[in-house]
């Protein structure tokens, strides 16, 4: 896929041998062959390949362009004028397939003809020899008409003797034809549209080389997108606003000053169709409010441009997730152009409503129509019925799909150049779409003449990535962007005032959906934590697990402080793997995690917190990924948690899908804000003067507490209930100083009397727990310690 590089041989196209033999006999006849194309981009670059072929081998071939006027395809008028024109041969690009009555015509009137093209062939197909990469074996059926012509052009020049390599001097035109076509871009047609590019980008045709001067795009500027969206629309001007022979004049041109002109001309066209497209657009919204319940969209008006309805469904099915037809009303009839959404198959929705049309033809995402003007209204309501029946609720709403959830860190030019390794991109191999969760768009600027588009920044963590925004004005950008979203963009290189730089396109917002937290590490019961803690070492870490005499660790911890929780998250979550978080204190980061994680594990994360990994970190060793969201409270905790793991011993964490016999990876995420929340809330577990007393006072006042009453008492009346752990310190401190007893169920007043909390040793290894916690995150953040090898 990466290499490109499917080529499948000329003559394994259908009926390629019979369309050589007829074209090769008329040019060693001399006798007159017209070359009849289509008035898009793709019909205007068959027509020049198959026309430069043909003055290749020796002839001099005259061609035809229907107008907009005429509408698509070989009509019977064309076969009539170009037979009173003198030619005996016909050949079709990009059209023709279905063309069965006007080939017999041709027949009737002494001209053969040999018709290419790759769109839906009908029931029947013409009598003559039809080159169509679907009719056959051949190995790839979606090459575009121009793909298809190309192909012709090799086998002519083989069969003629010549060197079939010369083909490719129009591989420019065929990678052009073939983005701007919306084929899927897969086999050979990916093949074509990447060499074609490249071609495109140093091209020395005269006439491409003045159309990119005016669309103000440097040759090491060309790639697919800016092919599509800056080269495209100009030559499509040609037929959608006046003769489309002007584009096919402009690519065949051999005289640059002569080529500019052309170009000049395409480009003021151009401009006309954006003016065009933007009234039209207007009064067809209006259209859309009162049919937005139905499944399809129909929208009709005189004065609209023929050439411009097509480019208006296409914004109204972007805004409106359905399929929609606008139609240009001339009269007693008009010409429409409609687009669809994937679900629905646009083409057979027309062959099914035709009993209200004068003509149809296309594809199953995209098809133009004619029709009678008192035909509009029962054609709505028709469509509206055969969409409603095959489309459900979830086929209207829109679905932003994403490829990969990265953190705003990751935004880089490596990852664009590397994700550029799978272009082109377009229809069958979009370009990738990465979620950046939890991030802000911030710096939000207009952008484009009109304002019509947006700059911004995508902040993440400490990372900024410069964005854009098309289609999108300043202000809803800046609005949606005051809280967290998460946020869809593709990643591309941009050339930008003399340099090349990533740059972010947004896709879509999301509102985050609060996601699941599942304790890995279950916070011990009360009575258990309070017997623990009267059992333990309190100037321990931990009882067990690791402890002090863990080996040195050998994996080391993968540092991505300054990533971005979120991306940092995201990342590992989508990896399918499991992942655990380590915090400082979980019920307070309980809705802030449930609120990052939003759409990105179906089971939820697991979360643990640093007292309890520390006391079993056998119990995280089941795990494939550790997150460190909170910074640990000592030094070593590091080392010794991955000390503990090398090995992979399982635990009571093991989780389907980690790697037997592989330590956990462990991922260091925390920033500035992290450390400051670790230390609050190891102040709050480790400070006990405030707590003991409100225990102390109760504990008095009733002499004794048991079930409810003593929870209420330790736990306290905070939002965040004391922790089991901190609740038998709070026990531990006050049997010390003999001013409670406990008997595992009860906790009775002692017969101690007022006393110095320094007195309990207990207290005093607390206090310096908490002196060492301090100490260690309030040091300058130091890199992370390498893996011992």
């Amino acid at each position: 896929f990466l290499a490109a590089a499917d080529r499948h041989p000329a003559e394994s196209l259908p009926a390629v041998g019979e369309a050589c033999e007829a074209i090769l006999r008329h040019v060693s006849a001399g006798t007159p062959i017209a070359v009849f194309g289509d008035y898009d981009v793709d019909g205007v670059c068959a027509t020049a390949i198959l026309v430069r072929a043909l003055r290749a081998l020796g002839a001099s071939p005259r061609w035809r362009l229907p107008s907009r006027d005429e509408g698509y395809g070989l009509s019977a008028a064309a076969v009539r004028e170009l037979a009173a024109q003198g030619a005996r041969l016909i050949v079709t690009v990009d059209c023709g397939v279905t063309a069965v009555e006007e080939v017999a015509l041709a027949r009737e009137l002494g001209v053969e003809v040999v018709v290419t093209d790759h769109h839906r062939p009908g029931e029947r197909l013409p009598d003559c020899p039809v080159v169509h990469p679907a009719l056959g074996g051949y190995g790839c059926e979606h090459l575009c008409g121009a793909a298809v012509a190309l192909k012709l052009s090799e086998a002519l020049r083989r069969a003629a003797g010549a060197d079939p390599a010369g083909a490719d001097e129009d591989l420019d035109l065929a990678g052009l034809a073939t983005v701007c076509d919306m084929v899927a871009l897969t086999g050979e047609s990916r093949r074509i549209a990447r060499e074609g590019i490249a071609a495109l980008s140093r091209t020395r045709k005269d006439g491409l080389r003045a159309l990119m001067a005016v669309a103000q795009l440097a040759p090491a500027e060309v790639d697919e997108r800016t092919a599509s969206f800056r080269l495209g629309p100009r030559i499509n001007a040609a037929g959608r606003m006046r003769r489309a022979d002007a584009a096919l004049e402009l690519v065949l041109c051999e005289d640059r000053e002569r080529a500019d002109e052309i170009a000049r001309e395409l480009d003021g066209l151009n401009h006309d169709r954006r003016a065009a497209e933007q009234r039209i657009a207007a009064e067809a919204e209006r259209q859309c409010a009162p049919q937005l319940a139905a499944a399809a969209i129909v929208v009709a008006g005189e004065d609209w441009h023929p050439g411009v309805v097509g480019i208006v469904a296409s914004r109204l099915v972007e805004r409106h997730h359905r399929p929609c037809v606008a139609i240009a009303l001339d009269g007693d009839s008009g010409r429409g152009s409609g687009r669809s959404i994937a679900p629905y198959d646009l083409h057979a929705g027309l062959a099914a409503t035709g009993e209200h049309l004068l003509g149809h033809g296309g594809h199953r995402m995209a098809a133009g129509l004619e029709i009678a003007a008192d035909a509009v209204e029962p054609f709505r309501a028709a469509l509206a019925d055969h969409a409603g029946a095959r489309l459900t609720p979830a086929d209207l709403a829109p679905v932003q799909h994403v490829d990969a959830v990265v953190s705003a860190a990751a935004l880089t030019l490596d990852l664009a150049e590397d994700l550029e390794r799978l272009a082109p991109f377009g229809a069958g191999n979009p370009a990738p779409v990465l979620l950046v969760p939890g991030a802000r768009i911030e710096h939000v600027t207009a952008m484009g003449k009109d304002g019509d588009h947006a700059r911004f920044s995508l902040a993440g963590g400490a990372a900024r990535a410069r964005g854009v925004a098309f289609g999108v004005r300043q202000r809803p950008l800046a609005e949606a962007g005051t809280v967290a979203r998460d946020v869809a963009v593709a990643l591309e290189r941009n050339h930008y005032n003399g340099a090349v730089e990533a740059r972010v396109v947004l896709k879509s917002l999301a509102a985050t959906r609060p996601g699941a937290v599942v304790d890995a590490v279950p916070a011990p019961a009360l009575a258990e934590a309070i017997a623990a803690e009267l059992a333990a070492d309190p100037l321990a870490w931990w009882a067990s697990g690791g402890g002090p005499d863990a080996a040195p660790a050998r994996t080391a911890p993968r540092d991505r402080r300054g990533d971005g929780l979120g991306g940092v998250l995201g990342d590992l979550l989508t990896s399918g793997e499991p992942v655990v978080a380590l915090v400082a204190d979980l019920p307070r980061r309980r809705d802030g995690l449930e609120a990052l994680i939003a759409g990105m594990a179906a089971d939820g994360l697991a979360v643990a917190e640093w007292e309890g990994a520390l006391a079993d970190p056998a119990a995280l060793a089941g795990f494939a990924h550790v997150v460190a969201v909170d910074p640990p409270p000592v030094a070593d905790a590091l080392e010794r948690l991955t000390g503990s793991w090398d090995g992979g011993r399982p635990g009571a964490g093991a989780t389907a899908g980690a790697a037997p016999g592989r330590a956990p990876a462990l991922h260091l995420a925390w920033g500035e804000p992290e450390r400051e929340f670790a230390l609050a809330a190891w102040r709050a577990r480790l400070e006990l003067r405030p707590p003991l007393i409100e225990l102390w006072r109760a504990l008095d006042a009733a002499g004794e507490l048991a079930g409810a009453d003593l929870d209420a008492a330790l736990r306290g009346d905070g939002r965040h209930p004391r922790d089991a752990r901190l609740c038998g310190r709070l026990v531990r401190v006050l049997t010390e100083l003999d001013l409670a007893a406990w008997d595992g169920a009860t906790l009775q007043r002692g017969p101690g009397g007022r006393t110095d909390l320094a007195n309990s040793h207990a207290h005093r290894a607390y206090a310096a727990r908490l002196a060492a916690a301090e100490r260690h995150l309030s040091a300058p953040e130091r890199p992370a310690a390498r893996a011992a090898v």
